[in-house]
């Protein structure tokens, strides 16, 4: 079990007389080292799809503080989407190092999963600046950064469509059903979903609580309504040549023909390239076709960063690890493994990284990004909404009434 404690004082005096003494060693730097006999157990949280990179890295870790403990550390996988979600319904006994999405951060500190990061300065020294903001709370840094690319962009295969086709989602769309293939887009996430309200005069985000959100996505008034928006995704939904599945189902479907573009993030990649060779292509998101007229596609961006459990019984251990998970080293490799963009200064500025066609996709994309800050409210009405959508609105109801049903979940306290 995993505790803040406070040590009573008599049992403190106790433990110094009883130990005499006893001395522990230093290292070099001058800090306490455990004797290599002691045991450290720590479990790591991260993506599924980040096993094998997490596993080489924990191998790596190892190796380098060898003979300093008997280390014993467990990955575990985890969504960084739903971390917060599992680590607060057990904080004590959670993770010792996790991955998480920033727009987590806020819930977390708030609930003490986390404490201020101690080395603050070589952090911000060794990062990009707007990841380093997005590790922090009030200038207090209290995550590591451990990428700078939690964006999407449009995945394309140059078999099927030019650069000009690619302006336009509706032109995909034909180009697709015309080939029997599809476009995906995964609808059962709000991080995808705002891609088609972001851009359209409709607002949402963080009220200054840090908590509950602000949404206007069902506005009956301006240029474009939220049932324009609403009327747009149900054309979408039912046209041939789309799709709506997940990471796990766009991967497959590139790798067996099904899929011939999609919007997806960088962290796939390495596999999209792999599955199309010469013809992987990658550019900022399409315009579709909203109210008559055409709206360019906004999408969210966003870091991911690296937590220490401030309950972890071996959190001196744990902030170890999390400093090694994201070194600059790892990071170069995270980003030769799974084609994640660095937040490591020297690793982002890298030609290899510099080169990455997913890397200028995204950095095309982010003039009609937004840095995501939202309350964890957001995610179920959006999903419902969605699949609602998907499903050709079987409950019959009105689409203003699911709009505002939506929002109404979206804005709750």
């Amino acid at each position: 079990m995993k505790k803040k404690s406070s040590i009573w004082l008599p049992a403190l005096l106790l433990a110094v007389f009883l130990t005499g003494c006893q001395q522990n060693s230093l290292d070099p730097s001058g800090e306490e080292q455990t004797s290599g006999s002691d045991t450290v157990n720590l479990t790591v949280w991260g993506a599924e799809e980040d096993e094998e990179l997490l596993r080489q890295i924990i191998d790596g870790f190892e190796t380098e503080y060898q003979g300093q403990a008997d280390f014993q550390i467990t990955y575990e996988p985890q969504s960084e989407s739903h971390c917060t979600d599992a680590l607060m319904a057990d904080l004590e006994n959670g993770a010792d190092v996790f991955a998480f999405a920033d727009d987590q951060l806020n819930t977390l500190v708030a609930a003490g999963a986390l404490e201020p990061i101690e080395n603050a300065d070589t952090v911000r020294n060794s990062n990009l600046p707007e990841a380093v903001l997005a590790a922090s709370v009030n200038d207090t840094l209290y995550a590591l950064p451990l990428t700078a690319d939690n964006g999407y962009f449009l995945y394309y295969n140059k078999q099927y469509f030019s650069e000009q086709d690619i302006a336009s989602f509706d032109r995909m769309l034909e180009i697709a059903a015309g080939q029997e293939k599809k476009i995906s887009m995964e609808w059962s996430s709000g991080w995808y979903v705002y891609s088609l309200f972001g851009n359209t005069g409709l607002t949402l985000g963080l009220n200054d609580d840090g908590i509950t959100n602000y949404c206007t996505w069902n506005s009956t008034e301006g240029d474009i309504k939220g049932t324009d928006v609403a009327r747009a995704m149900q054309n979408i939904a039912v046209h041939p040549g789309f799709v709506s599945v997940d990471d796990a189902g766009f991967v497959e479907g590139v790798k067996n023909n099904t899929i011939i573009a999609g919007v997806n993030g960088v962290w796939n990649a390495v596999a999209v390239e792999q599955a199309w060779g010469k013809n992987f292509g990658a550019a900022k998101l399409p315009s579709y076709t909203c109210a008559g007229r055409q709206v360019q596609m906004a999408s969210f961006s966003g870091y991911k960063l690296i937590g220490v459990n401030a309950y972890s019984e071996n959190r001196e251990w744990a902030a170890k690890l999390a400093e090694w998970i994201t070194n600059e080293e790892n990071q170069k490799l995270r980003f030769q493994l799974r084609g994640q963009g660095p937040a490591n200064t020297k690793a982002a500025a890298s030609e290899e990284v510099q080169s990455s066609p997913a890397i200028v996709a995204l950095l095309e994309q982010s003039e009609y990004s937004c840095l995501q800050r939202i309350g964890g409210n957001f995610w179920d009405p959006v999903s419902t909404f969605t699949a609602d959508t998907l499903s050709g609105n079987p409950s019959g109801k009105n689409l203003q009434d699911r709009l505002d049903t939506m929002v109404e979940g979206i804005t709750a306290p």
